[in-house]
């Protein structure tokens, strides 16, 4: 590849080294051209009137003029035809060597062609011991880098994880977001569902209904209720009764943000130190309902409660949903 590009470098060459000879000849050919006509129309005011010492000085001086270029045309063309003469030479050169390389490339494959298959499997073996011994001496310097390299110790901390259990005692909710720790009144807030469902039930008819209850500490609850009449079997008899339950739970502050930073949630008078004093940590379950930009605070609060005896358990939330449930949602699996 690199003697056929350096063929074809030295080809461009020579090509632009014809073009530029080329118009220097045609200028002189022009030059030639002009001086003749000029020496014509010198020698015809000659014979009308007898030329001047300036001109014939001036005539000899264009005629060594005109002789000089016709020597240097000469010299161009013999300079020419030396260059075309050794660019034929390097060519005849150029098609002698392919000839030796495709000699020498068919010997090679004759002669890996002759060789039996011991010998090729040895020389594998030959190869794959070099690359052996250069990744072992690799590792040697490696190894003895390290040996120089002094020792340190990192305590990585980490928390006992027993196993998951759903929860059914009492559980306490928080919210964290944004590093914000709050308490969300969820007890309180279906206590009062309830009490709707009391309500509307002996007034309202079948079908869906919305309403909303709060706000009680800060937080809201919207809600969907699919009301419907059936027909129930009491003491041999069959009557008409009310079925009531929750289609759709949505649970969110009245303002953002909302609750104490982490800092200040995990010192003895915080929000959070005061929902749970009283409580018994073997029956009591603290749920949170994190976002992904608190998780590393929910570690820190899960380590808090791990130091109280209180079970955590963690609930994620994506970016821009609020605390929601329904009938075909999940407990708490708390640890």
């Amino acid at each position: 590849m690199s003697r056929r590009k350096r063929s074809d470098q030295l080809s461009g060459g020579h090509d632009s080294f014809l073009d530029i000879v080329a118009n220097l000849v045609g200028i002189l050919i022009i030059l030639v051209v002009i001086l003749g006509a000029r020496s014509h129309q010198l020698a015809q005011e000659i014979e009308i009137e007898p030329p001047t010492e300036a001109e014939l000085a001036l005539i000899d001086r264009e005629h060594r003029t005109a002789l000089s270029v016709s020597r240097d045309v000469e010299r161009l063309e013999k300079s020419i035809s030396a260059y075309d003469g050794e660019l034929e030479h390097r060519r005849k050169e150029r098609e002698v060597l392919m000839q030796l390389l495709d000699v020498a490339q068919q010997q090679w494959e004759e002669s890996l062609a002759e060789m039996d298959e011991q010998k090729q499997k040895t020389a594998a073996l030959q190869r794959d011991r070099e690359i052996a011994e250069n990744e072992l001496a690799e590792l040697n310097a490696q190894a003895s880098a390290l040996e120089e390299v002094p020792e340190s110790i990192v305590a990585v901390e980490h928390l006992p994880t027993p196993m998951a259990k759903t929860v059914f005692g009492d559980e306490v909710h928080f919210r964290l977001k944004d590093g914000l720790l709050a308490m969300v009144p969820i007890d309180a807030l279906l206590d009062e569902i309830k009490e709707d469902f009391q309500r509307l039930a002996s007034s309202a008819r079948s079908g869906d209904k919305e309403s909303s209850v709060g706000p009680i500490r800060d937080f809201v609850a919207h809600y969907s209720m699919q009301m419907s009449r059936e027909s129930v079997a009491r003491g041999g008899q069959i009557g008409m009764a009310s079925r009531v339950q929750v289609a759709e739970l949505i649970i969110e502050p009245l303002r953002e943000p909302i609750g104490e930073p982490i800092a200040q949630a995990l010192q003895p008078q915080s929000q959070l130190a005061y929902e749970l004093a009283g409580r018994d940590p073997a029956s009591t379950t603290v749920t949170v309902w994190v976002y992904p930009e608190s998780f590393a605070q929910f570690r820190q609060v899960k380590e808090y409660l791990y130091r109280m005896g209180f079970a955590t358990a963690g609930r994620p939330l994506p970016h821009g949903h609020p605390i929601a449930g329904s009938p075909s949602g999940s407990r708490s699996q708390s640890q």
